[in-house]
């Protein structure tokens, strides 16, 4: 009898130590499906107006205020993008800088490298450049002035332009002009935008997400302010209409997909 109970007492025993020893490894080995490493994040920007494709030069657009208008630029930066994890942690992409141009379709897809291996909710980025690289003096690539989208005359990015003619504008050729710039003070076009992810993006080592937004050129003349080309077809400078666009736009971008 006491030789069983040695024996069961020595079986609970190496019982408990192995469960305490598998709880142990439990407690100190990431689940599998924890990311590691670094990966890529797409993001495609689709120049729309309204819930139709954007075609520069050819169609003519109806904006809220029953403006009619024929798109031949549309240009703005996205820049400073943060991505933002499903334990809240955020991840801002350094030298994020990208312009958008309805007339360049490969300036549509821009690609996040060596993002850290994680399960993205949400996304953040700001509409044109931040004041640091407005006084930082020539720069190349996205940010070089060659682009067009830097005011020569003034020291200051212009954060996104819209150009084209309406039958309403009181310009010469019924031009359509807003080049909305400014990056400090009352008068800054620059506005943040966060786009909630309806579906995780999954960066991995192995999956680079595809995160589709929508750009609607319609928004520049909705909301909160009502945008009229027969009173107002040109800007230029930075001030009250320019501000007034620049909030305008700011709600001008839609998650369409997340494609893991």
């Amino acid at each position: 009898m006491k030789k069983q109970f040695q024996i069961a007492a020595l079986l609970l025993f190496v019982i408990s130590a192995g469960f305490a020893s598998c709880k142990k490894d439990d407690d100190g080995t990431p689940p599998d499906n924890t990311p590691a490493g670094t990966g890529s994040l797409r993001v495609n920007v689709v120049p729309m107006f309204g819930d139709s494709l954007m075609e520069l030069n050819t169609e003519a657009y109806v904006t809220t205020n029953n403006d009619t208008i024929t798109f031949s630029r549309y240009k703005f930066y996205i820049s400073n993008v943060v991505l933002t994890d499903d334990g809240g942690n955020t991840y801002s992409v350094p030298e994020s800088y990208f312009l958008i141009d309805a007339s360049n379709t490969a300036s549509q897809t821009i690609t996040l490298n060596d993002v850290p291996s994680e399960h993205y909710t949400s996304m953040s980025f700001l509409i044109g450049v931040d004041s640091t690289r407005n006084v930082s003096g020539a720069q190349t690539g996205a940010l070089d002035p060659a682009n067009g989208m830097f005011w020569t005359w003034s020291s200051g990015y212009i954060m996104a332009k819209m150009e084209g003619t309406s039958p309403q504008s009181s310009e010469q050729f019924h031009a359509v002009t807003y080049h909305i710039g400014g990056f400090s003070g009352a008068n800054s076009g620059l506005r943040t935008v966060t786009i909630p992810l309806t579906t995780s993006a999954n960066v991995s080592s192995t999956v680079s997400p595809l995160v589709t937004l929508k750009s609607d050129a319609r928004e520049w003349f909705e909301s909160p302010g009502t945008l009229s080309i027969t009173t107002d077809a040109y800007t230029m400078m930075p001030g009250p209409l320019s501000v007034m666009i620049a909030d305008n736009y700011s709600n001008m971008f839609t998650l369409v997909s997340v494609q893991n």
